[in-house]
C-alpha cells in the first residue's frame, strides 16, 4: 500500500485514513500475510523527492492506524532513520529497507525494536554511497514502456557481458547487505533478501533484460541462504515486455511474472493485487511440487 501521491501506480495509492484501513483489510481477507506500507515513491526513474520528516509524518500515522485494526505483521518501506524509528514505534514489526541497510542507523532500530528487516540489492547506492535512494533521472529512459520484440533490444536478443552480468551483481549486493544485518546484530531468521525488480535501470544493458535475467535465474540466489523477496507487481518493465503504457493494464503481466518467480523459489511476493496474486502463486507451487516428484 502506498501513502505517497508520487507513486508510479495511482490506483495504489490510499492517503485517507478510512481508505487505508478498508483496503487493508480487503487485503487481509484475500490472504496478505503482512501488509507493507509506504511513504515515499522509490521508483528509480521518477523525481519523487521529499523530506525525511514528511515521509515519517505520513508513515507514522498510517501504522499506528493499521497496526490496531489489522490482525497481521505491518512492513513499513522506508530507508531512513526517522520515518523507520517512528514506524517500529507505531507498531510495524518489520523494516522493508531498499538501501540493503546502507545507513547504521536503521539495522540499530531493528536490532532495538527486536524487527526484521527485507534488505533488497541496492545500485544507485553502490554508486553514490549516499544514504538513500539516488533517483535515475527518466530522461535517460526514453523506451520505458516500448516493447521488447525480436529485434528490439528486448531480452531475447541480449547479450550480457560478464561485467554486466545480473545474477552475479544482484548476490554480490545482497551478500554485502546481509553482512551489514549480520553485523549489527539483526538475527538470521530475521532477514529477507530481495533482488531489487526494477531497480536497475543504469547498467549497460536494458533494465527490463537485466530483471528477466534475476527472474530467470532466482535460484541462484538460494545459495545466499535467506528467503528471497520479490516485488514484480505493475513494474515498468512489464510495460517493456508486453507494451502496456500504464500501471492499471499489467496486472497479467505481474502474474505471469510472479509464476516465474515462484517457480524458481521466491518465499514472499510483494503486490498490489492479492487476491489475483494467490490464485496464481497457488497454481505456480501446485506445478512445482508435481515437478518435484
Amino acid at each position: 500500500m502506498n501513502l505517497s501521491p508520487e507513486s508510479f501506480h495511482p490506483d495504489s495509492v490510499h492517503t485517507r485514513g478510512e481508505d487505508l484501513l478498508s483496503v487493508a483489510l480487503g487485503m487481509v481477507e484475500a490472504g496478505a500475510a503482512l501488509i507493507d506500507v509506504g511513504a515515499r515513491s522509490t521508483a528509480p526513474y521518477l523525481d519523487t523527492a521529499i523530506s525525511e520528516a514528511e515521509e515519517r509524518d505520513r508513515l507514522a500515522r498510517a501504522v499506528e492506524l493499521l497496526a490496531r485494526k489489522i490482525p497481521v505483521p505491518i512492513s513499513a518501506d522506508t530507508a531512513r532513520p526517522e520515518p523507520a524509528r517512528a514506524a517500529l514505534e507505531a507498531g510495524a514489526r518489520v523494516l522493508n529497507d531498499v538501501s540493503g541497510l546502507r545507513d547504521p542507523a536503521v539495522a540499530a532500530l531493528v536490532v532495538k525494536h527486536s524487527a526484521s528487516v527485507i534488505v533488497m540489492a541496492s545500485p544507485d547506492l553502490r554508486r553514490s554511497g549516499e544514504g538513500a535512494v539516488r533517483p535515475v533521472p527518466g530522461a535517460s529512459h526514453t523506451d520505458a514502456t516500448a516493447p521488447a520484440g525480436v529485434g528490439s533490444g528486448g531480452p531475447s536478443s541480449t547479450t550480457l557481458e560478464p561485467r554486466h552480468d545480473p545474477v552475479a551483481t544482484v548476490t554480490t549486493l545482497l551478500a554485502a547487505a546481509l553482512e551489514r544485518a549480520r553485523a549489527a546484530g539483526i538475527p538470521e531468521e530475521r532477514i529477507v533478501v530481495d533482488p531489487g525488480i526494477g531497480f536497475f535501470r543504469d547498467e549497460g544493458i536494458p533494465w527490463h533484460a537485466w530483471d528477466c535475467a534475476v527472474l530467470a535465474e532466482l535460484a541462484a540466489l538460494r545459495r545466499l541462504g535467506r528467503p528471497i523477496c520479490v516485488g514484480v507487481s505493475r513494474k515498468s518493465f512489464l510495460g517493456a515486455l508486453t507494451g502496456r503504457t500504464r500501471p492499471d493494464e499489467r496486472l497479467a503481466g505481474s502474474l505471469a511474472a510472479t509464476v516465474v518467480a515462484v517457480w524458481n523459489g521466491t518465499s514472499l511476493i510483494r503486490t498490489h493485487d492479492v487476491a489475483e496474486t494467490l490464485d496464481a502463486i497457488r497454481v505456480a507451487e501446485r506445478f512445482r511440487r508435481a515437478a518435484v516428484r
